[in-house]
């Protein structure tokens, strides 16, 4: 029988001496990356003078990437990015064995009944949020939506850990930070050196970042309090191995990760949920209706969550629609084997959630926001293994999902009964990516709901 080998893999047209494909990728990366799945199954672009990277397009590939072949690879670019904020000793940038370690240590945090503990102190903090709005003002949705996540955060993380001041700071510095992440993924490794402005305020801002929390940490090991959050439970984890207590460092790591994850992702699905609400008003009312016929008046609890199935879709389909991932990578550390094609040791693997969940081979009408697409189960079962990624897959699958959708679900539960939001006309609302999909400028026009 005569092998047929793998055509070679094809490489997008655009790229520059010692820029690679940096120009196409700053001037609109999403519309970059979207168009290199008409190459084909795999299509090679350059973020490096000297490497290539090969972005991984067809679902069962990208499923190998992520599971069959995660034992031989490391995590990659966007990653060791990641590493120059949350540290490499973070369980979100370590890979291999030392991954499967800080994993374990950190679950006890994210146990059924430490999230269910979660929600009460979540939902108090949607409350005081949407109860400062101004009916009939113009509110930046956006910037809403971090505040609020990072308010969440410090509620269940730091607790009274960290002073109001404290909190200002960290989230200024993370925001400068995050934009610097997402640059530094596209940009070659040689601009990092160069003595910019903006090479100055990433360094100030990631030391000032990991000075607070490091501060926090501290403070709370030394006065000894069980303050019942999640910091607290970080600083009893031990080492499933060796049985030794996390360092303030690794906790820095892993606090600065829930504090990445948990401020730029939510805030980010927050705000589409709440455009997508405005955008499709019987999307509203059927959310509305679900909520009254649950809920009858109350405020909503951790039990109620599983009772509300339209609000799990609204989310879901969010999630597929506006998904923050934009560039996944993994490298490979000895030759495979990926489908018809041999990767040697050494090659940037990468995906982009947010483009696989956009096409339309995979989802009918992929730009329309359709949560009942989520109850066609012979759809969804017909959908190929890793075409819907929200929270990534293999043992590298993101350890907060739960957290994350019981969050998304208590602030969408309690801020949709207390508010509509209205577009405020004129104004484009579009994705943009920096480390993270986000929408652009989003102001809206808050109006209290009849009781």
């Amino acid at each position: 029988m005569t092998t047929v080998a793998a055509s070679p893999i094809p490489t997008a047209t655009g790229a520059l001496p010692l820029l690679g494909h940096a120009i196409p990728l700053l001037r609109d990366n999403l519309a970059f990356i979207a168009s290199l799945r008409d190459y084909g199954p795999l299509v090679r672009i350059h973020l490096q003078p000297r490497q290539s990277t090969v972005v991984v397009n067809e679902p069962a590939l990208i499923r190998a990437m992520l599971v069959d072949l995660a034992p031989g690879l490391d995590k990659g670019r966007f990653f060791e990015k990641m590493g120059q904020v949350l540290g490499g000793d973070s369980v979100v940038t370590a890979a291999g064995s030392d991954h499967v370690r800080k994993r374990r240590q950190l679950q006890p945090a994210f146990r059924h009944d430490e999230i269910a503990r979660y929600v009460d102190l979540m939902r108090h903090e949607v409350v005081c949020t949407a109860e400062a709005w101004t009916p009939g003002g113009t509110l930046n949705v956006r910037e809403a939506m971090v505040k609020l996540s990072l308010d969440m955060l410090a509620a269940t993380v730091f607790a009274s850990s960290l002073d109001e001041q404290a909190f200002r700071r960290l989230r200024r510095d993370l925001s400068v930070v995050m934009n610097g992440v997402g640059a530094r993924v596209m940009l070659p490794d040689w601009v990092e050196r160069l003595p910019l402005p903006a090479n100055w305020r990433f360094n100030s801002s990631r030391a000032a970042v990991r000075d607070i929390v490091g501060g926090a940490v501290n403070g709370l090991r030394a006065s000894g309090h069980d303050t019942g959050d999640m910091l607290s439970t970080l600083l009893r984890a031990e080492d499933p191995e060796t049985g030794r207590p996390m360092t303030v460092h690794q906790i820095c790591s892993e606090v600065l990760t829930l504090a990445v994850a948990g401020t730029e992702t939510t805030a980010s699905v927050l705000s589409w949920v709440l455009y997508e609400l405005a955008r499709n008003p019987e999307v509203d009312a059927r959310l509305q209706k679900e909520l009254e016929d649950v809920l009858e008046g109350r405020a909503v609890t951790f039990a109620d969550l599983p009772r509300l199935p339209y609000l799990r879709n609204v989310i879901t389909e969010a999630l597929r629609l506006h998904h923050t991932g934009w560039l996944v990578t993994r490298r490979t550390l000895a030759a495979v084997r990926l489908g018809d094609w041999e990767i040697p040791p050494g090659t940037e693997l990468a995906y982009c959630q947010h483009a696989l969940h956009r096409d339309a081979s995979l989802f009918p009408d992929p730009l329309r926001f359709d949560p009942d697409r989520w109850l066609d189960e012979t759809w969804q079962a017909a959908l190929p293994d890793g075409a819907f990624l929200p929270f990534g897959a293999g043992k590298h699958k993101c350890i907060g999902d739960h957290f994350a959708m019981t969050e998304l679900a208590t602030a969408i539960a309690t801020l949709a009964r207390m508010w509509r939001l209205d577009l405020t006309s004129g104004r484009e609302v579009r994705p943009e990516a920096r480390a993270t999909v986000r929408p652009s400028t989003l102001m809206m026009t808050p109006r209290r709901r009849e009781p």
